[in-house]
């Protein structure tokens, strides 16, 4: 996620990196080509013939914007709902936590055991942070997922297909575990259950906005309909603005496809491109706070943003 320090009004005007500039500047400087060229065929050699009447453009160019607001709303609010839910998990992550440092109990002689199971249950939570990451990003999780896990529990998670539903699972059983051994009161138990299945549903959120994406014909009509206008509008301008013509198309095929690509650059929020949202960092800070709940020092230090960008 791009996380820009502030900056004056005239500085934001003239930043090029990390906005759409980067992404759609080939197609603003090929629909100014082709306004340069209706501009100097119409105004050297006189081929009236080119002129169309601007009042397509007019009632057009409403349209589209229309549309291209739509399509904006729609991909910032698959945007909004996945940090939505990754607030959520590092809220439930952090309940879960207290409720495992502080609603399990047991006599002198298993607190070595109780102990090591509330350790093993805290780094499961924050393996659950990072395993869900990868799962979204359809990248390797084991490299993160060694340190935080026994050689038992990653040769068995290795073996499974959904693996943060697998820590979740692990979670449930020792739950269940605590409960057989006395350790947890029986009217805690639904609390801390509410819990995982929070998570739960957390996970199934992230996997329905990823498994669900903008209709392809949808993406399509948009990028045709906003390639139409630009390419075209020089022939319904160049008789009113003339020599001005190249300039305008620039400005107008920037705003046009400049929201055009700012849709599709965030309507897919997690992944790693520069305007996603920064799953890395959060999954360290929920780290960085699960650990220090256990009372360790040795915590890591919080993600840093490495050319206004934060992964």
């Amino acid at each position: 996620m791009v996380v820009k320090p502030n900056q004056s009004w005239l500085s934001q005007i003239f930043s090029f990196k990390s906005t759409a500039l980067r992404e759609c500047g080939p197609r603003i400087f090929a629909a100014t080509m082709v306004a340069c060229l209706v501009t100097y065929i119409e105004h050297n050699h006189g081929v009236g013939s080119l002129d169309l009447t601007p009042l397509p453009f007019s009632l057009s160019g409403v349209a589209i914007g229309i549309f291209l607001g739509f399509r904006g709303k729609t991909a910032y609010d698959r945007f909004w709902e996945g940090r939505t839910l990754w607030g959520g998990l590092v809220n439930n992550c952090r309940t879960a936590t207290r409720q495992i440092l502080t609603l399990l109990h047991a006599p002198p002689e298993e607190q070595a055991a109780l102990h090591a199971m509330q350790k093993r249950a805290v780094y499961l939570l924050i393996a659950f942070a990072n395993a869900l990451r990868h799962h979204l990003r359809d990248s390797s999780p084991w490299q993160d997922l060694e340190p935080l896990v026994s050689p038992e529990d990653l040769e068995h998670l290795k073996t499974q297909k959904n693996v943060p539903l697998a820590i979740l699972q692990k979670l449930g059983q020792g739950l269940a575990q605590a409960r057989l051994n006395g350790w947890i009161h029986e009217l805690y138990v639904p609390a801390a259950d509410n819990v995982l299945s929070d998570l739960t549903n957390i996970q199934g959120g992230c996997e329905r906005i990823k498994n669900t994406p903008v209709p392809y014909a949808y993406g399509i009509l948009s990028h045709r309909i906003v390639a139409a206008f630009c390419f075209c509008l020089p022939l319904g301008i160049v008789d009113d603005v003339k020599g001005y013509t190249p300039l305008v198309t620039a400005l107008v095929s920037y705003a046009f496809f400049g929201l055009d690509a700012l849709g599709v650059e965030i309507e897919e929020p997690f992944g790693t491109d520069p305007h996603d949202l920064p799953l890395s960092a959060l999954c360290r800070t929920i780290e960085i706070n699960l650990r220090q709940l256990l009372g360790e020092d040795n915590l890591p230090d919080p993600l840093p943003v490495i050319d206004c960008i934060q992964i």
